[in-house]
């Protein structure tokens, strides 16, 4: 099984998964809880202040009617007597208790009925009826284990009345509410769960992805890339942008790294075979002279002459190799400003004292002010006629013209020879390359290239079979002016 599809299948506890979706649950859980807890409270304080309430202007009318338990007696409000006083012995926790105490709060009879069990329970759980009616507001107390709300008024002729409605019933909806409230936020707390799972793995999918093509990379499949999702975030789809950004330049890197290491092989091979044949010719030369099979003076002479010939040619091979490798360096060039008019001319002038026969088409009038460093200028310059010199018959003509057009400044070489077929032509830069294995040691064009290019320019060639060769140096605006 692969990394990354070993890591993205691992939905534990521990993975990110399953942290968000318990941190989800757990702040809905406190909101129900605190919720819950409100609402009960809330409906708690509102019910008990409905009794309260009831409690209190029931003792308002008792208190100010003025009556005594004579009274009571004597105008025989049986109503009042049955429906608000007594109670029954079958009812030892009915929802309401009135009963008349004395200051001791002793229970009393009303129209000659005892007390009933509850009475006797709420004169028991009053042990001073004058606190209750100091105190406007209802206490709660216990009569025969069950919860009241209780309050105490006082009549005329000293006696005091009990009053109480019990909470039992406000207990029981309050239980039931709460009974209800848990399983109606058990199945919110399941139906987020299954939610936020869902919803967490479609978001987490990119993660996933970018987990896979990291561990493909990892692989050695430099080529995989993270693809898009269907519905991305801002954020994800920034990583996925910037992941897939580096791995592009991780990639490039690597191919140039390749490239590199590949052209390297092949420079170094290059250069031992250029170096080599020199080397093996001088070495036969001298184990001939070593062995004394050189007696005629005019074979001697001529040996020496290839000796010498092969030791120049090594000689700029070396050279020639030396210059390369400081400009991969990058080498700090001297500029100033170059006529580079003057130097096609003089380029022009060697020419015909090299070859009078060739015809020689010099376009560069007036002056032309280059910010350059000369000496690489004119090696440029030397590699492209020498080129020309070396691979064109001596009565090909050859142009040699400058120009500033758009702000910069094009140098061209132009010959009328054979020309190169196309594939000769993407490898006509390429160190030690010889088209149909010419003269020369294949690293003139190479060093133009890399001279323009630490001059900030750019080399071109345009060839065909039978139309000659051009080549191009243009050098960027920023770094040239002209002055007529």
């Amino acid at each position: 099984m692969r990394l990354g599809k070993g890591i993205g299948r691992r939905h534990g506890i521990h993975s990110l998964r399953a942290k968000l979706t318990l941190a989800n649950v757990a702040l809905l859980a406190l909101g129900i809880v605190a919720a819950t807890a409100v609402s009960l409270m809330g409906m708690r304080h509102y019910l008990i202040g409905q009794i309260d309430s009831g409690l209190t202007k029931t003792r308002a009318s008792l208190g100010s009617s003025q009556l005594t338990m004579r009274q009571v007696d004597s105008l025989g409000a049986l109503a009042f007597a049955r429906d608000r006083l007594a109670g029954t012995d079958e009812q030892p926790r009915p929802e309401s208790i009135y009963t008349a105490v004395d200051a001791r709060s002793r229970p009393l009879s009303v129209f000659g009925v005892a007390p009933t069990i509850a009475q006797r329970g709420l004169a028991a759980a009053v042990p001073d009826p004058r606190v209750l009616v100091k105190d406007p507001a209802p206490h709660a107390i216990t009569v025969n284990g069950a919860t009241y709300r209780a309050t105490a008024t006082r009549l005329a002729d000293g006696t005091y009345v009990l009053l109480a409605t019990t909470t039992e019933p406000l207990h029981q909806g309050i239980g039931q509410a709460l009974k209800l409230d848990l399983a109606v936020g058990t199945l919110l707390l399941v139906l987020l769960c299954w939610l936020t799972m869902l919803s967490v793995s479609r978001r987490m999918r990119p993660l996933e992805d970018m987990v896979e093509t990291s561990s493909a990379i990892a692989e050695g499949d430099l080529t995989r890339r993270v693809p898009s999702s269907g519905h991305p975030t801002q954020e994800v789809e920034q990583l996925r942008v910037a992941l897939n950004s580096m791995l592009h330049q991780v990639e490039s890197a690597y191919r140039t790294r390749e490239h590199s290491a590949a052209q390297l092989r092949r420079f170094v091979a290059d250069a031992s075979h250029e170096l080599r044949t020199p080397l093996s010719a001088i070495r036969g030369y001298l184990q001939l002279y070593d062995k004394g099979m050189l007696s005629d003076p005019d074979e001697r002479k001529r040996v020496w002459e290839r000796v010498l010939a092969e030791t120049d040619r090594m000689g700029r091979l070396v050279d020639e190799l030396l210059t390369l490798a400081r400009l991969d360096q990058r080498p700090e060039l001297r500029f100033r400003n170059v006529d580079v008019s003057r130097l096609v001319r003089d380029a022009a002038e060697d020419l015909r004292v090299q070859q009078p026969e060739r015809p020689i088409e010099v376009a560069a009038d007036g002056s032309v002010l280059v910010r350059a460093d000369e000496s690489g200028l004119r090696q440029v310059l030397g590699n492209l006629v020498g080129n020309v010199r070396t691979h064109t018959p001596a009565e090909v003509p050859v142009r040699l013209g400058v120009e500033r057009e758009d702000g910069v400044v094009r140098l061209c070489v132009a010959d009328h020879g054979p020309g190169l077929c196309a594939e000769d032509a993407g490898r006509v830069f390429d160190r030690f390359f010889r088209a149909g294995g010419g003269a020369g040691s294949g690293l003139g064009l190479a060093i133009v290239q890399g001279v323009v290019q630490a001059h900030g320019g750019d080399v071109a060639v345009r060839t065909a079979p039978g139309e000659g060769l051009a080549v191009t140096v243009t050098l960027p605006a920023r770094t040239a002016a002209a002055v007529s």
